[in-house]
């Protein structure tokens, strides 16, 4: 299988966005996990494998990754753990996988899971995350406190300078967390994040910057 041919399948503003990082900085990649087998109930659950595909488009794109990886995290569910080993692979390195808790799905911002489980269930991932930027799901942080949660999480897990540290978590996680940093409220399909997508971040001072589809944002830490 070609490189171009499984690279189709990146959001084509990722690669480039690379010649954006700053190399004097630590860099982290918050991604979604590869291309997944699709359900037959329509709902994706934590039983669902990576594609051949997906696990290939995951070494591709880790092998497109050139500065020294620091540290590679991961949600606990094994297509993320997949896509995380496919990256490392790759990129041509030999580092253990972490998995945390608070990148699983919904993760870092459930308080209550009897509560915001069985509604997550019900509406889906992207209506849920709709309703969530508009603050509407009980039995979970606030989109404010979810997004400091985890960027407490990135913050903790950064390399050296020039370096980067990769962490692997699901579509809602990422669509929740950069559309807040993005202060938006609405979600629509196209707002959702391909398999596979990410987000660059690096702290600087009381900030963070982000790359998100080429476009790079500051959001201002509260202190």
């Amino acid at each position: 299988m070609e490189d171009t041919e499984v690279l189709r399948h990146l959001h084509p503003e990722l690669i480039p966005s690379l010649s954006l990082l700053p190399t004097d900085k630590p860099v982290t990649l918050l991604t979604r996990h590869s291309i997944r087998e699709q359900p037959g109930n329509g709902f994706a659950g934590y039983d669902i494998p990576l594609t051949p595909e997906g696990v290939e488009l995951a070494k591709q794109w880790g092998r497109n990754i050139t500065r020294p990886i620091a540290g590679i995290y991961s949600s606990p569910v094994d297509r993320c753990v997949k896509t995380a080993e496919a990256m490392a692979q790759g990129a041509g390195v030999e580092l253990p996988v972490h998995t945390d808790s608070t990148l699983v799905e919904p993760g870092s911002y459930v308080q209550d899971l009897p509560v915001a489980g069985p509604y997550f269930m019900k509406l889906g991932p992207l209506a849920f995350a709709k309703k969530h930027l508009r603050n509407e799901v009980r039995g979970v942080l606030s989109p404010g406190e979810g997004a400091q949660r985890l960027l407490e999480h990135l913050r903790l897990a950064q390399g050296p300078d020039g370096s980067i540290s990769l962490h692997v978590t699901h579509d809602t996680i990422l669509a929740s967390f950069i559309y807040y940093l993005r202060r938006e409220s609405e979600l629509d399909e196209e707002h959702w994040p391909w398999m596979m997508e990410g987000a660059f971040l690096w702290f600087q001072d009381s900030s963070v910057n982000w790359i998100w589809r080429g476009e790079h944002g500051i959001y201002e830490l509260s202190v």
